[in-house]
Formats: structure tokens, C-alpha cells, sequence
């Protein structure tokens, strides 16, 4: 709601307000605020919610609610090659129709689930297909979800802040950031309440209804702002013929290839394997070192995610409490938006990635110590203090990795880049879930823990070799000197 009110204002997008053509004004941006407000509320309320619909589905076991992320997160690498192939107002319809269809069949499926709580014993084929619905719908929303973000993320808003200067996508991007993480904040909180106080099912018929209420005005509020946009419908062209080029060129360049040479033949090869170019792609930009440290960021249970929220629950932390703890996590989020403009205008986008990333794995050291404080609430309330702390680090980064690769990706590479960046954090977040398989005993959750601790080290340590690669330094020891004199 903060990310609406800032639109509303004007503020700091009064230099868009020239637009290209004149045809940008506030009432656009308003629309675009409110449209990716009102899609990302369904998407943050399933999120909260699946984990808690799964762990009492089958109480005991983080199996369920492993094998659901495990479906999610599958067939990420595939939507950004989707969307790259795809005009804007076909991703647009695309994402919309499958996100909506999929969270009204996945809350009726969960609906009928919890209120037939027995069907595991009286009728396990129905059981069976009930959840293999759920996975399955709520997967594809998810994969929907991820398609909208790119399109929204990093195509539309690079291209409406083209030709005004850096400050104006920086806090772009920090106020569409600030809308998602006021959902994240808002959306589990009424998720839990209802789950509490009410029901899981009514939750899960909440959610249902909102999504039939909501497509349609999203959709329109896009499209106003598509057709408001000459940029858009330009870019979206722009991006059909370079996507057509390739071929032309693969089929003139192919006849003087000498067949002798083995990494030629090599990447012939490898050029039948799904999104390879776009991977080739991504492997040649400046900024993959900061890329695969945000998506490593992405193997981790500490994020209040669907394993993390069930272990919980299975601890005895009602679902309002988590809820809450999930909600003053995101005010956390929402404070890094405000922050990182500050931070970036003193430090550098490069420098405030540096000092957020090591702030995040400073926080992350008490998740680690909670493993060992006695008590299984106590330690409960440690991770979750430690984990709501550690994202004003977590979301200042992924500002700063995001505005890297908006400033230093060419235009012609920028979506098909973006979408290797979400299918790369796709592939990691399936990791989790893979590992919440193997250990699927909450008891065991302690182990999660430490690995994903470790691997927020590793992304830590990736990030600063890229910075040091580009400034030669990590410190101004000179200045330090010079104080300390």
C-alpha cells in the first residue's frame, strides 16, 4: 500500500511524466502500481498459505509440502525462454488467464482436501488426485506468476525509465519492490487470521474468490498502461525481430563452419538442448558472478518460504504468529526499499551489494545459533527473529544485483538474461525442496539450516570476487590509514 500511495504522489516519477510522445502520465503509473499491487496479493497469499494447507494434510512430515515446491520449481527454466518468445500482450494474457485459473482449481482442491480430511483411508485414488491437482494448479500459477514478474520486473519498467537518469530506476524499482513486499506483509497476515481464527478452508476459498474477482481489472489496468506507453508497443516489436534474426544469420553462418573444429561441433550439440542460447547468452554478461550469487540465494529454507512456514506449525507456533513474523519480515523488506536509494547515491549500486550481502549473512549467524539454544520454541523464536533481520541485507541486494544487469545488459539480451536469472533462481529454490525431501523430518530442520547458511557464505564470497575483479580493491585502506594516523 506504501508502493500505491508513493505512485499516487508523483514523487520521484515526476521525470516520467514526459514520457515518450507525451502519452505517460500519472494516472499510467497509478495503474501500473495498482495492477501489479492486486497480482502479486493472490500470488504472496497461496505462498503463505500452501505450506500450512500441506502440512495438515499429511501432519508429521514436510514430505507434502517438499514435493509441492519440488513441482513449482521444476519447469522455471522454461518461462523465460517462453516469454522471450512471446509479444508483451501474450505474456500479459498468458500469465493472467493460467495464474487465475490455477489458484481457483488449486483452492477448491485444497477446500475439498481439508474439509475430507480422511480421504487417505477411505479413499486413497481420490486422495492421490486431489493433491497431484494441487501440485499441479499451483505450480502452474507460480510458473505464471514468474512469467508476470519478468515481464512487469524487467522488461516493462527498464524501457518506461529509458532516457532519464539513474536515480529515477533505482527508485523505480524500489517502489514496485516496496509493492510486492507490503503484499508479503499484508496478504499472510489475513491468510493466518483466517487459518486461526476461522479455517483453512475458508482461507483456501478466500483465495479462490479473490482471483475471480481480480483478473479482470488487472488486465485492464495493463493494458492501459501498454497502450499509454508508445515504448512498449515499440520495444515489443523491436523484440520479435531481433528474436527472428538469429535463425537468419545461424543459417548463412552455418555454411562456412569448419566441421573439423571441436568446439564448434561442440556447440552444435549443445544447441539442441533446451534455452541454449539464451544460457550462452547469460553466461557472456560482465554481471554473471552477481547473478548466480542472488540466484544461490535461492537454496535456502530461511525465508519464512513453505518449509520453513510448516516446520514451524509443526513446532506449535500458531498460524497468526507466523503470519505476524512473516509480516514484520516484510516491513523489514519494505524499510530495505526505502534504504537502498540513500545507500545507492552514497556507495555505488556495486558497494551497497557489497555491504548488503554481508549484512544479510551477519543476521543469518543467529538462525545458525538457534540450532543450538535449547528449547524447540525458543529456538523456533531465534530462527524466526534472525531470518525477519537478515532481509533488509537480502532485499537491498537483490536491488543492486537487479540494477546491475538493467545497466549493464544490452537491450537486445535483457530478456532473454532476465529470464535465465529467474529460471537459475527456479533451479535453486528446486534444490530446496529436493532437500526437504531427503530430510523431511522437521527434527532434522536444524540440518537445512546449516547448509543454507553455508550457502549464503558461498554467495557472499562470489559476490566480492566480482567486486574486487572490477574495483581492484575491497577497501580504501589508504583512507583507513590516513584515520587512524
Amino acid at each position: 500500500m506504501e508502493g500505491l500511495a508513493e505512485a499516487g504522489s508523483g514523487g520521484h516519477l515526476a521525470p516520467l511524466l514526459d514520457g515518450v510522445g507525451g502519452g505517460l502520465d500519472a494516472a499510467l503509473l497509478r495503474r501500473l502500481y495498482a495492477g501489479h499491487f492486486l497480482a502479486r496479493w493472490g500470488a504472496r497469499m497461496w505462498e503463505f498459505s500452501v505450506g500450512l494447507y500441506m502440512i495438515r494434510v499429511w501432519p508429521g512430515s514436510l514430505l507434502f509440502a517438499a514435493v509441492y515446491g519440488v513441482v513449482e520449481s521444476a519447469f522455471g527454466p522454461m518461462v523465460g525462454t517462453l516469454v522471450d518468445s512471446l509479444t508483451y500482450l501474450q505474456v500479459l494474457g498468458l500469465w493472467l488467464l493460467v495464474q487465475s485459473l490455477s489458484f481457483i482449481v488449486a483452492g477448491i482442491s485444497v477446500t475439498v482436501l481439508l474439509v475430507y480430511d480422511d480421504l487417505k483411508v477411505t479413499s486413497l485414488p481420490v486422495f492421490v488426485a486431489l493433491v497431484v491437482v494441487t501440485n499441479v494448479s499451483g505450480a502452474l500459477a507460480a510458473l505464471s506468476t514468474l512469467a508476470g514478474t519478468i515481464l512487469i520486473e524487467r522488461e516493462w519498467v527498464v524501457v518506461m525509465c529509458g532516457g532519464h537518469p539513474p536515480a529515477v530506476l533505482t527508485r523505480t524499482n524500489s517502489a514496485i519492490r516496496r509493492i510486492d513486499l507490503s503484499c508479503k506483509l499484508l496478504a499472510p497476515v489475513l491468510s493466518g487470521f483466517l487459518i486461526s481464527f476461522v479455517s483453512a478452508q475458508a482461507s483456501a476459498v478466500a483465495l479462490a474468490l479473490w482471483n475471480v474477482a481480480s483478473v479482470w481489472l488487472v488486465y485492464w489496468l495493463f493494458v492501459s498502461v501498454y497502450n499509454g506507453v508508445p515504448a512498449l508497443g515499440a520495444n515489443s516489436l523491436a523484440r520479435d525481430a531481433a528474436a527472428a534474426a538469429p535463425e537468419a544469420d545461424e543459417a548463412v553462418q552455418g555454411h562456412g563452419r569448419d566441421a573439423s573444429d571441436w568446439s564448434e561441433r561442440l556447440t552444435t550439440r549443445l544447441s539442441v538442448l533446451p534455452c541454449w542460447e539464451s544460457w550462452a547468452v547469460y553466461a557472456r554478461q560482465e554481471v554473471l558472478l552477481p547473478g548466480v550469487a542472488l540466484a544461490i540465494l535461492y537454496f535456502s529454507v530461511l525465508s519464512f518460504g513453505t518449509l520453513m512456514t510448516a516446520t514451524l506449525d509443526w513446532e506449535g507456533i500458531p498460524a497468526y504468529v507466523i503470519s505476524l513474523a512473516r509480516g514484520f519480515s516484510a516491513m523489514v523488506g519494505i524499510a530495505a526499499t526505502v534504504v537502498y536509494p540513500a545507500a545507492h547515491a552514497r556507495l555505488s549500486t556495486l558497494r551497497t551489494g557489497l555491504w548488503s550481502i554481508w549484512t544479510q549473512w551477519c543476521c543469518l549467524l543467529l538462525c545458525v545459533g538457534s540450532v543450538w539454544v535449547g528449547g524447540r520454541v525458543a529456538s523456533a523464536w531465534v530462527l524466526m527473529a534472525g531470518v525477519a533481520a537478515s532481509r533488509l541485507g537480502l532485499w537491498m541486494f537483490d536491488l543492486a544485483v537487479t540494477q546491475l544487469m538493467q545497466d549493464g545488459v544490452p537491450d537486445a539480451d535483457r530478456c532473454a538474461v532476465g529470464g535465465v536469472q529467474s529460471s537459475l533462481q527456479s533451479v535453486f529454490d528446486l534444490l530446496t525442496y529436493v532437500m526437504g525431501i531427503i530430510v523431511s523430518d522437521p527434527r532434522d530442520f536444524g540440518e537445512l539450516i546449516a547448509l543454507s547458511f553455508l550457502l549464503v557464505t558461498c554467495a557472499a564470497a562470489m559476490y566480492t570476487l566480482h567486486v574486487y575483479r572490477v574495483r581492484k580493491h575491497l577497501f580504501h585502506l589508504d583512507k583507513i590509514f590516513a584515520k587512524m594516523q
